[in-house]
């Protein structure tokens, strides 16, 4: 059974975001291991929102989660704009590395799941020597598909002998959202967390944006210009109609339907 939502929420568009900052998202986070209750994390920004208006099933997903972190400064901006003043940006792999820097003093055990090419085991040898003491008990790179019936079995089986705290799903949005809302119940793991591009930059596979850029919510467009061919309609197409919805939405403007 996921454990009920700890905090405010701000309607963004009909989804809601947890009220919250890196810290307080942390003091959570740890308080649901501490208390061995179940749920999933999502980091949602302009993409996740954007998809959540296309699909009602995301964003019942989105609405169910533990915390629904603002993962992008826009979410943080209209946050504050609705009266919400100490919310504040909770980026996947900022909240990935800060887990992982109390975690040695505090026991959690973590499994990686998901990246290709090696990148999960990548991550775990980058952060044991980055974190010592860090426990990453299991690794699983799952094939660009739903899992078959022997797949879930292995995956199943190892973290039910490996035991982790925290399974934390490298997938895209909507797809680990999806994989998180399907397996919570059925893995013998307490909370998930889908951390979207977060194996890549943790590992220095992919360049981060300088924090400049992050600060000012232009991290899309210096992602725009390492991946052009990828993620040129996720930007070019979503960012504006985020905006006109938003726009439209502050002047009670009904839509006939879901852009």
């Amino acid at each position: 059974m996921i454990s009920p939502r700890p905090c405010e929420r701000v309607n963004i568009l009909g989804v809601g975001l947890s009220v919250i900052s890196r810290q307080s998202a942390l003091r959570l986070f740890l308080e649901a291991l501490q208390e061995r209750r179940r749920g999933y994390v999502t980091v949602t920004g302009v993409h996740g929102v954007m998809e959540a208006q296309r699909d009602e099933s995301l964003r019942a997903i989105l609405n169910e989660a533990f915390l629904c972190t603002p993962d992008g400064m826009p979410m943080v901006w209209l946050g504050k704009v609705a009266g919400f003043r100490e919310i504040g940006r909770v980026y996947g792999p900022d909240f990935m590395l800060d887990v992982c820097q109390v975690s040695p003093q505090e026991g959690i055990r973590h499994f990686f799941y998901g990246g290709a090419n090696g990148v999960a085991a990548e991550l775990r040898d980058k952060l044991t020597a980055r974190f010592p003491g860090l426990q990453v008990v299991g690794t699983y790179e799952p094939p660009f598909r739903p899992l078959t019936a022997e797949e879930e079995a292995t995956l199943s089986g190892l973290i039910t002998e490996s035991r982790p705290d925290v399974l934390w799903v490298g997938l895209s949005t909507p797809k680990q959202e999806r994989f998180m809302a399907e397996y919570i119940s059925k893995l013998d793991v307490p909370l998930m967390v889908g951390v979207g591009a977060a194996f890549d930059f943790n590992t220095g596979r992919v360049k981060q944006a300088p924090d400049w850029m992050q600060a000012i919510g232009m991290e899309w467009f210096y992602r725009l210009c390492q991946e052009p061919r990828r993620l040129w309609k996720r930007y070019l197409t979503n960012n504006p109609r985020f905006v006109w919805l938003v726009i439209c939405d502050i002047l009670g403007v009904k839509r006939a339907k879901p852009l």
